[in-house]
């Protein structure tokens, strides 16, 4: 017998509808929600063990998001026919869907816990990452696991001004804001996005009006909740055992001593070697045995005597850690055309934040190929971040590509995407490679891609720069401090990481995790407001080492030039089996690449020498030749016959030239002026009622009376 769901149904302004079920699949799941808009349906489950992961200190949450080809009637490509690694698109959505949850999970909750998130069906008017929140969130409501939830998620867009939640892929299109925002009922815990150059104010009222349509979605899973049972009794645990007095011994006899290296400016170095010093200093008091005993309980206390001692100097003495005002940014040094193999390269420098980032130029060949479930097509600008374990001194095991490089790096990309010419010839692959890290990496490559990109001589519309934001609060007294240009102490002891990349006229990315609940609107503006002046600064910096694109690209970049011919053209420059073109490929030293675009074929030729290129477009202009009337051209006598001679004027194209139009004077025979294999000047004047072309060299050649 097919059991009865249980179902909530949200609508949306605009009449659409969302519909929360569960009770029907996966229910040997700690929680299982599908979430349904449209035909796109997702099936999001949790499962969190009963005993804690021995040792953990922290929340061991895995999220997961997979896309099956089959919910939108696809088979995989490639050589094996299923599902494999996740996309990097997937791998944005667990993301975005981690960062809201794990703040509202209890700090002292330390079990497996494992979201996961599956399409299982696509319609292709309903974007489906914009559902992935509110199916994990809903899916934990159900259960029983311990969370300070619910939350969710929202897209918003800006449409001719009107704004619009989980707005439909064509409105996207003419969108010119696309952030995502998640949040709790209480406070905005997410964001992320990018937009057209927008303001702050703009931005604030975007995030606000995504946080009430949230707020709907919370109040669904709320109800969807109160019929579950299980949902009714969240389970009990116990996952750490404190020693009260032993945390109040530590912050009694070290806090000072944290304080005082707290507020000395140290490097980062520098600071973490004194706090090592006085946590051994501490330690020193107890025998092996008591250390065996306690000794990671009193790292932890000492954790937070860090923590607050640091927290505690800035709100006081609006001092930061190396010793900085609040809205003061590092000092910065920046290069160009550092590497002379790259297309473009530039350094970028930020304390001891470093990133050295190339351009790299390429052909249509080239793109970045996306063959994904909700997603086929291919992309001109990609940009690619990397996080070696030396920039941080530390040797670990490289496991591929991490998700936090694939999230870096999207932002980034989507930082300097709107600053590229749609009419720009180039595949562009930009690479940021980081060298040091202390602080906002990820900005880092945001300037440096500016800098790489206008030494590569590709012209930008505007410069773009970034910077990241901090914010420490103290609920009891109500004093908050906005942190400009944040280091990785701040970003970790803080309650939010705030990036934000943009031009002098506008918000081009943002991301944002904020980590306490109730963070009003009014922080939010000064954050932006103080972002913005930090932003310019470190634009002018970078303007100091160049601040324009170069005219044009280096000598060893490729060049690349585009032509249109006939569709009808295109399979005799192919030729059986590529023959022709690899031929043609092989004698220039090109690389050629044709599309069809409806009556056209469009042709890229792409190389390093201008005189091959020149010649590969002659030999195409030869095969795809259509002669036009009044046009002039260089022809070869092909024949000769009493009344005119036959002149191949383009390949397989000849006309007659009668002996009329040869000269202004009668002539009695053609061989008079020309014979086979003579080259000639002529003019297409006109075709007969066969299509037969008439051509005339007399018209180009000066009257008697003229000379």
């Amino acid at each position: 017998m097919i059991p009865t769901p249980i179902k909530e149904e949200i609508t949306l302004d605009d009449g659409r509808t969302i519909t929360l079920e569960t009770g029907k699949l996966a229910k040997q799941a700690h929680g299982s929600v599908v979430v349904k808009m449209g035909g796109t349906m997702l099936l999001a489950t949790v499962v969190s063990n009963e005993e804690p992961l021995e040792g953990a200190d922290f929340l061991p949450l895995t999220v997961d998001y997979r896309e099956k080809f089959a919910a939108a009637g696809r088979v995989p490509g490639g050589f094996l026919k299923r599902e494999g690694r996740p996309s990097d698109e997937e791998i944005l959505v667990m993301r975005l869907v981690d960062r809201c949850l794990r703040p509202l999970f209890p700090k002292d909750y330390h079990s497996d816990t494992q979201v996961m998130i599956s399409l299982m069906s696509y319609d292709p008017n309903v974007s489906s990452d914009c559902l992935a929140g509110l199916a994990a969130s809903a899916a934990i409501a159900v259960s029983d696991i311990p969370f300070n939830g619910p939350m969710s998620e929202a897209r918003v867009a800006r449409v001719n001004g009107e704004l619009l939640i989980n707005p439909s892929p064509d409105q996207m299109e003419i969108s010119d804001i696309d952030m995502m925002i998640g949040a709790s009922k209480e406070s905005v815990v997410m964001v992320e996005g990018e937009m057209k150059e927008i303001s702050e104010k703009e931005m604030v009222e975007a995030i606000s009006f995504a946080h009430e349509a949230i707020k709907k979605q919370i109040e669904a899973q709320e109800a969807l909740a109160t019929k579950v049972e299980k949902a009714q009794q969240k389970r009990e645990y116990n996952h750490e055992n404190n020693d009260e007095e032993l945390a109040e011994e530590i912050m009694k006899a070290t806090y000072d001593e944290v304080y005082v290296v707290a507020k000395a400016g140290l490097s980062k170095k520098e600071r973490s070697d004194k706090f090592k010093e006085v946590l051994e200093k501490y330690l020193e008091k107890y025998s092996e045995e008591e250390l065996e005993e306690k000794g990671d309980l009193i790292k932890k206390y000492y954790h937070d005597v860090e923590y607050l001692a640091m927290r505690n100097m800035i709100l006081n003495d609006n001092q930061r850690l190396d010793g900085r005002a609040l809205d003061e940014v590092r000092s910065i040094w920046t290069e160009i055309d550092y590497l002379p193999g790259a297309h473009g390269s530039a350094i970028f420098t930020r304390g001891e934040t470093q990133s050295l980032t190339t351009v790299t130029l390429g052909s249509r060949l080239d793109e970045n190929r996306v063959d994904g479930v909700t997603f086929v097509g291919a992309e001109r600008f990609y940009l690619h971040y990397n996080f070696p374990p030396f920039s941080t001194g530390e040797a670990r095991p490289l496991r591929g590509t991490s998700r936090r490089e694939v999230g870096h790096g999207n932002l980034a990309q989507r930082a300097l995407k709107p600053m590229i010419s749609d009419s720009s010839i180039y595949t562009v692959r930009v690479v940021s490679d980081i060298l040091e890290s202390n602080g906002s990496s990820s900005m880092a490559t945001v300037c440096a891609g500016t800098l790489a990109l206008m030494d590569a001589g590709i012209q930008i519309k505007k410069p773009v720069s970034g910077i990241a934001m901090g914010l420490i609060t103290d609920p009891e007294t109500g004093k908050y401090a906005v942190l400009s240009d944040i280091l990785g102490d701040e970003d970790h002891l803080g309650d939010m990481d705030f990036k934000v990349t943009g031009t002098r006229d506008g918000i081009t990315a943002c991301q944002m995790d904020i980590k306490i609940k109730g963070l009003s609107y009014e922080i939010l503006e000064k954050a932006l407001e103080q972002s913005q002046a930090g932003r310019m600064h470190i634009l002018d910096e970078m303007m100091k080492t160049i601040s324009e694109p170069r005219p044009d690209v280096k000598p060893n970049a490729p060049k690349i030039e585009l032509m249109e011919i006939p569709k009808d053209f295109i399979g005799a420059i192919i030729g059986p089996g590529g023959k022709n073109i690899q031929k043609l490929q092989a004698d220039t030293d090109t690389i050629i690449t044709i599309e069809e675009e409806g009556d056209k074929g469009l042709i890229e030729i792409s190389g390093s020498d201008r005189d091959k290129m020149n010649e590969a477009m002659n030999r195409i202009k030869r095969i795809a030749f259509v002669p036009e009337v009044g046009e002039v051209y260089e022809g070869t006598v092909r024949s000769v016959q009493p009344y005119g001679a036959f002149v191949e004027i383009g390949a397989n194209t000849d006309g007659l030239l009668h002996i009329s139009e040869i000269e202004h004077r009668r002539l009695k025979t053609v061989e008079e002026v020309l014979k086979e294999g003579d080259k000639v000047q002529v003019k297409l004047i006109g075709k007969d009622d066969r299509g037969k072309l008439k051509l005339s060299r007399k018209v180009l050649l000066p009257k008697p009376s003229e000379n």
